[in-house]
């Protein structure tokens, strides 16, 4: 009989080291657990210092403050399913958030590759809770501060498939039965303003929003007029002056005003100051022939733009 193997802990498997943000599945697969109020607002409260742990890797103000402009997704999924991976597909960065309401704002964090993980695992948990709390029908304070914060959150990392669906459901349910406060109320109507007006490009709907809503936004209103008009030096000035959460939206249209006023440029010019074209569209010269594939030639402080061939 061969001998009996090492007795003790040393069969015993290890405990699963599982985050406490993955112990929960989505409500709409099965989960019933983030049905119970109770459950909700412990979850919630496990994300949230998720994310103040999150933001606190980014080191101190000033290496924050560097990357704010740095936040992006490495693409918009077109097309989505809708799937948990649609949440953790491409997060690079984040930047800043601003003034408070009733749902605080936190600050925005720095993202490594290494911390990729982390707001993704955070995205993906505000997802599961506000399927809970939709399946739960729970409309109150604690709702109305979880949508809020998951709407602020998504907004910074600009993931649509996030915030999108939770600002129609603050509007649509929540607001008509448990109304959101006047700055609430103007905060996320903006953003859904700036959504269509941005990310999507239909300003007719744009419009068509801010008076369904009856939004009255001076910063918004600027926004609109300087897309309409395809001002792109006040849209850069526009930019510099809204908070962090606005800057988010306006960097979806930003590249495509900023070749529109480079295709300005093209037809009315034959040559300009080098300064001047630096400042209308935002971006250095070498930026404009790296990233915008401009065939024009700088002598430093000139910038040439066509070249008239004399006649022979």
């Amino acid at each position: 009989m061969p001998p009996r193997g090492p007795s003790g802990p040393w069969q015993r498997l290890k405990p699963v080291d599982l985050d406490p943000l993955d112990s929960m599945g989505l409500p709409s697969k099965g989960e019933t657990r983030l049905l119970d109020h109770k459950t909700q607002e412990r979850y919630y409260t496990k994300i949230v210092e998720r994310y103040l742990s999150f933001c606190s890797d980014a080191g101190d103000r000033d290496a924050l403050l560097e990357k704010f402009a740095s936040l992006s997704l490495t693409k918009e999924r077109t097309g989505s399913s809708g799937t948990d991976t649609s949440i953790a597909s491409g997060i690079t960065t984040a930047s800043t958030a601003s003034a408070a309401s009733s749902a605080p704002f936190f600050p925005a964090p720095t993202l490594s590759q290494a911390s990729t993980k982390n707001l993704s695992a955070v995205l993906l948990a505000l997802r599961k809770l506000r399927e809970g709390i939709v399946a739960a029908n729970r409309i109150d304070d604690f709702a109305t501060q979880a949508y809020l914060f998951s709407v602020r959150t998504a907004v910074l990392v600009k993931h649509s498939e996030s915030y999108h669906p939770a600002i129609l459901h603050l509007l649509r349910v929540i607001h008509p039965r448990h109304p959101l406060t006047s700055f609430e109320l103007r905060e996320v109507t903006g953003y859904l303003v700036l959504d269509a007006a941005c990310r999507r490009g239909d300003l007719a709907g744009a419009f068509a929003l801010r008076n369904q809503f009856k939004l009255r936004d001076a910063k918004v209103d600027a926004i609109l007029r300087a897309l309409v008009r395809d001002d792109f030096i006040a849209f850069g000035r526009i930019r510099r002056s809204v908070d962090g959460h606005k800057a988010k939206f306006l960097e979806f249209c930003e590249d495509g005003m900023r070749r529109h006023t480079l295709k300005c440029f093209g037809r009315a010019y034959l040559s300009v100051d080098a300064e001047f074209l630096e400042k209308a569209t935002g971006a250095t010269f070498l930026e404009l022939v790296e990233k915008d594939g401009v065939g024009w030639h700088s002598d430093g402080t000139k910038v040439v733009i066509r070249s008239i061939k004399g006649r022979s």
